[in-house]
């Protein structure tokens, strides 16, 4: 039977990355979106989009009556710090409420489909040194806990800030000035490609009931990184240090055992920090050409079919 997967959230970094995996995989696949003005990538067989705010519990139940889908990937979230400071009960509302009526409205199905559900590590809070990586066994009852994810299409993080910043000066659309934050901080980084793919194996492999960590598996500090963007970008600019950029809070170091996930699904990364890059100074040159910022091919539609 072909298995049908609905994807909340695939607006998102991630969840853009999932829907056109899954797409290949032979999969029908339906990707709900909440903000108006998402453009559609339905011309990809098999690949359907539906407006539904989660936190409409009728929508969401319908949607799900109408598909009866085999497989669940829930992305959809407020996912950003900063925001979820300035705005909780909204933060509350998008991803607490959204996440039981979806719960409610799968646990109302007849035949219940698998729920992948997609959660953060930052739920482990500051652990001790000694407990690092983090282990599953950490106290929370979660489906995928992910870390640190960055690839083509990621804003807001390192690795997406330094490389944007880079291409604009090779362009001569800024001076060549990188305007960084804290670099002492130790990140592993996951490429979303292997990302997608483990959501798919923990779905057709993971053990029903199961957390999981997805998590690359070498850490990097953020300086080191900054560093290799520069030498791959073939850039000379100068680092400066910009108080606005340091966070109130900000971990010395991130990082989980996928030890679990290799056990049960055979999952590990495949790509390097060096490839992701790569792929990200390749998104953004097309994002800030005239071509990307008039939209005759859309980015997201570019990285989905490279």
């Amino acid at each position: 039977m072909k298995r049908t997967a609905v994807v909340t959230g695939s607006e998102g970094f991630i969840g853009s990355h999932l829907v056109k995996f899954l797409q290949t995989k032979g999969w029908n696949v339906i990707g709900t979106y909440c903000q108006e003005g998402f453009e559609s990538l339905s011309r990809f067989p098999n690949l359907q989009f539906a407006r539904c705010d989660l936190r409409n519990s009728q929508r969401i139940a319908q949607l799900l009556a109408d598909f009866e889908p085999s497989h669940v990937f829930h992305l959809a979230a407020q996912s950003l710090p900063t925001l979820s400071w300035e705005d909780p009960v909204g933060t509350f509302e998008s991803n607490i409420m959204g996440s039981l009526h979806l719960f409610e409205a799968v646990r109302r199905m007849k035949r219940r489909p698998v729920v992948v559900s997609a959660c953060s590590s930052a739920e482990y809070g500051h652990v001790p040194s000694s407990a690092i990586p983090v282990t599953e066994e950490q106290p929370l009852l979660v489906n995928l806990r992910l870390f640190n994810t960055t690839g083509p299409g990621k804003t807001n993080d390192a690795p997406s800030d330094f490389v944007r910043q880079l291409v604009r000066i090779k362009k001569g659309l800024q001076p060549p000035v990188i305007e960084v934050g804290n670099l002492k901080p130790h990140r592993a980084f996951l490429d979303v490609n292997d990302t997608v793919r483990g959501f798919y194996l923990a779905a057709v492999r993971g053990k029903r009931g199961e957390v999981y960590n997805l998590c690359a598996t070498k850490t990097h500090q953020i300086g080191d990184l900054l560093n290799s963007a520069i030498r791959l970008s073939g850039v000379k600019v100068e680092i400066r240090r910009a108080p606005h950029l340091m966070r109130l809070s900000d971990e010395k170091i991130i990082f989980g055992s996928t030890r679990k996930f290799f056990k049960d699904t055979g999952w590990k990364p495949t790509r390097s920090i060096e490839q992701t890059l790569c792929s990200m100074l390749e998104y953004w040159d097309f994002a800030l050409s005239d071509a990307g910022k008039n939209g005759h091919i859309s980015n997201a539609n570019r990285v989905l079919e490279s």
